[in-house]
């Protein structure tokens, strides 16, 4: 790669500071300027040198080829049809917007623009653990995929505080992880959509019927707390999902059974280094073991996903190559599965429905 990858960040909280540290540790990137509500309308410049300004439409007057967007879900979508409008590769966190129309939205946009790349951050399917297990699936040294479960859970879904011009927390878009008018969901659509984006990757395309239970009873915020989902697809693979927040201590567990074996993924390493050691337990089928077969566990200290991630977006920019992991196409396929978890609860439903 001789192209060096000319940035600008929209969205300069915790994940986009995150994302600047791993695009300049890359080089292929030069990360020229930066937005967020904090700074002021005239614009300023950091300690680093990058020019800081208050909105993304500061951004797209620049000389950029990319552009990073690590906004809230309500905006998201917006910004990365601008971005593509004035002929720039987006790459833009998850989840891709705050319901399905945005991100179908976008793939009308994308279309347009062929000659540009569009990637969407669903940083767990770089993790070295799902690498190797999907590996494994992928082989068929186990046969086919029978079921899935996956617990994905935190102890609290808190309200995100985003800045305002004015810098009081008493803004209505302040808190704005807990609202559903602009977030569109809590704890499944936030987090719990890593999962159901793992689940859709070793099935192997989307599940057609789905069963749900979806509260907010604990919190009581304005978005779930609990999603309980059963999904099944058209080749009969079965997949039960938690996404919680009131999962006391933290908790990554994703295992999928085969007819030869099962695969158990624990833990997942994280900024937060909450969710515990990161491993993969392989467990073959011995019919004669009397349910406890010998395992093998291997465990991974390293977290290389964002790394690993960006440098795979650089690549697809300068080489001029497609993205496959994290396509558009992915990202409305979660978030159909999402919604109709949502949906599939009709108390839920009603409550999704009613105007946020």
């Amino acid at each position: 790669m001789t192209k060096t990858i000319r940035t600008a960040i929209a969205g300069y909280g915790k994940i986009g500071q995150r994302r600047k540290e791993v695009m300049e540790e890359h080089g292929g990137y030069e990360v020229i300027a930066v937005c967020d509500i904090r700074y002021p309308a005239e614009g300023t410049m950091l300690s680093d040198g990058t020019a800081a300004y208050q909105t993304y439409e500061k951004l797209l007057e620049l000389d950029i080829d990319a552009l990073m967007v690590c906004l809230p879900n309500d905006v998201a979508a917006d910004v990365v049809v601008a971005a593509l409008k004035r002929g720039l590769h987006v790459f833009c966190e998850k989840p891709p917007g705050r319901e399905v129309a945005d991100i179908e939205k976008v793939i009308v946009a994308e279309r347009a623009a062929p000659g540009l790349k569009l990637k969407y951050g669903f940083n767990h399917r770089y993790h070295d653990s799902v690498i190797e297990a999907l590996d494994i699936v992928q082989s068929g040294k186990f046969g086919k995929l029978l079921n899935m479960r996956g617990v994905y859970g935190k102890s609290a879904f808190i309200p995100w505080p985003r800045p305002t011009a004015t810098g009081s927390d008493k803004d209505d878009r302040a808190q704005w992880r807990t609202s559903r008018a602009i977030a569109g969901g809590g704890i499944l659509l936030d987090q719990g959509i890593h999962m159901v984006d793992l689940m859709l990757t070793f099935a192997g395309g989307p599940f057609s019927d789905v069963k749900s239970f979806v509260s907010n009873d604990f919190w009581k915020q304005d978005v779930e707390d609990n999603a309980y989902a059963l999904m099944r697809n058209d080749d009969g693979v079965v997949a039960f999902l938690h996404s919680t927040a009131t999962q006391w201590r933290h908790k990554f567990n994703l295992e999928i059974f085969l007819e030869n074996g099962a695969l158990q993924l624990t833990g997942i390493l994280s900024g937060s280094k909450s969710y515990g050691e990161e491993k993969l337990t392989i467990t073959p089928r011995v019919d004669k073991a009397n349910g406890q077969p010998s395992e093998t566990t291997e465990s991974f200290i390293f977290d290389d996903s964002w790394a690993r991630e960006m440098a795979e977006f650089a690549d697809c920019v300068a080489n001029d190559k497609p993205v496959e992991v994290g396509t558009s196409g992915q990202a409305l396929d979660s978030m159909k599965t999402v919604y109709a978890i949502y949906q599939a609860d009709a108390r839920w439903a009603e409550y999704m429905n009613a105007p946020a």
